[in-house]
C-alpha cells in the first residue's frame, strides 16, 4: 500500500512537472520539464584511451581533427594535456591509469558509443576509411539523430570505442 502510494505520488509530480512539446518535423513528442537550467550544448568530454599518441594519430588521420596541446594549470604553466578538436567541440584525452582529477568513477577505456556527424557525403567518408585501414562495421544505415533523420556509418578506434559518423538527411 505504502509503495503503492508513494508511486502515485511520483507519478503526479512527474506528470506536473513534464509539459509536452509536439516537434511535427520529426514525428516526436518531446516534454520539457519546468527544470530553471537550460543546457545549451556539448563543449567537450573525455576520453580514457589506452594510448594518447595512437589516439591523436587515429583521430587526426581519421576525422580530420585538430590535436589540441594545453596545460593541467594555467598558474603553474605545467603539463602537457592533449584534446581532439572539431567544430565548437573537443574530446579531452585521459591516459589510462594516469587520469586527471576529478574524473569519472570508473574510467575505462573502450567504453564510448559516439555519434559525429560531418557534411561530408558518406561515401568519400567510406573511401577514406578503407584507405586509412578502418574496417566498416555497419552502414550506410537510416538512424535517428537528435534533430531528424540520419545516415550514418559505424567503426571502432583504436580503443574499440564505437564511432558512428554520420549525414543529417536532407
Amino acid at each position: 500500500m505504502a509503495l503503492r502510494t508513494v508511486g502515485n505520488r511520483l507519478w503526479l509530480l512527474q506528470r506536473n512537472s513534464l509539459t509536452p512539446v509536439s516537434i511535427q518535423t520529426l514525428g516526436l513528442v518531446k516534454y520539457k520539464s519546468t527544470c530553471p537550467v537550460e543546457v545549451s550544448h556539448l563543449d567537450h568530454l573525455v576520453l580514457t584511451v589506452k594510448s594518447v599518441p595512437d589516439t591523436v594519430s587515429f583521430y587526426t588521420s581519421v576525422l580530420g581533427m585538430e590535436v589540441i596541446t594545453f596545460k593541467v594549470c594555467k598558474l603553474l604553466s605545467t603539463g602537457n594535456r592533449k584534446a581532439l578538436g572539431f567544430g565548437q567541440q573537443k574530446f579531452n584525452l585521459h591516459q589510462l591509469g594516469q587520469e586527471f582529477e576529478p574524473k569519472a568513477k570508473r574510467p575505462t577505456s573502450g567504453s564510448a558509443d559516439l555519434c559525429l556527424i560531418t557534411k561530408t557525403p558518406l561515401a568519400t567518408v567510406a573511401a577514406h576509411l578503407k584507405v586509412c585501414g578502418v574496417e566498416i562495421e555497419e552502414g550506410p544505415v537510416e538512424r535517428s539523430g537528435a534533430v531528424g533523420a540520419i545516415t550514418s556509418l559505424y567503426f571502432r578506434d583504436p580503443d574499440h570505442n564505437l564511432i558512428e559518423v554520420s549525414n543529417y538527411n536532407q
